[in-house]
């Protein structure tokens, strides 16, 4: 690699999406008259659920299945889904905390430079799509990883990575695409 591409890349994981289960039945209307932060969409079946510390979201249905999204890291995720089982339980529900997994990770990156994305999608065209009268950026789709990325003109980067308990994943994602862009990035000349 060259000097060029040896930057550090500052990473920020802006979303955490971790699911769980109660092993119990969930009554929706006990839980929308009796919890605190909660909104009860009746004609969907669910209750919205909102934590402060950690910020989250939960969606919770009668069948104990919970959606919690919000959290800024997995460890950050599995406190707001044990505090919200908790919080079902002082409700009177048998809850026990199962099947927790964090089944989805986002991640945002901005790059020092911006990106000719005709190019870069012409160059990378089985995993590149680029349409832009549809949306401003190119999805680039790493199989292998299963990963989604959308690269903006800007150098901005958000990965949707299918979490598999492996630390500095995303990073393996943006080191990977990393060469690739460099190849594309758009030159700038300065004229007086």
């Amino acid at each position: 690699m060259d000097a060029d591409s040896d930057v550090a890349l500052d990473i920020l994981i802006t979303n955490v999406v971790c699911v769980f289960r109660t092993r119990c039945h969930l009554n929706l209307r006990k839980i929308a008259l009796e919890g605190a932060n909660v909104i009860y969409k009746r004609d969907v079946g669910k209750v919205l659920m909102k934590l402060r510390k950690p910020r989250i979201t939960a969606t919770i249905w009668s069948s104990g299945k919970v959606i919690c999204t919000g959290a800024t890291s997995e460890e950050e995720a599995k406190f707001g889904a044990r505090r919200l089982a908790r919080s079902l339980q002082k409700l009177g529900f048998q809850v026990i905390f199962t099947d927790f997994k964090v089944v989805n990770v986002l991640a945002v990156c901005n790059m020092p430079f911006e990106i000719r994305l005709p190019e870069f999608t012409k160059n990378n065209r089985p995993h590149a799509s680029y349409e832009p009268e549809l949306h401003p950026a190119v999805c680039y789709r790493i199989k292998s990883l299963r990963a989604t990325l959308q690269i903006f003109s800007t150098g901005s980067i958000t990965v949707t990575d299918v979490h598999h308990r492996c630390p500095g994943r995303s990073r393996h994602v943006f080191q990977r695409i990393h060469v690739k862009m460099l190849q594309n990035q758009k030159n700038h000349c300065v004229s007086l």
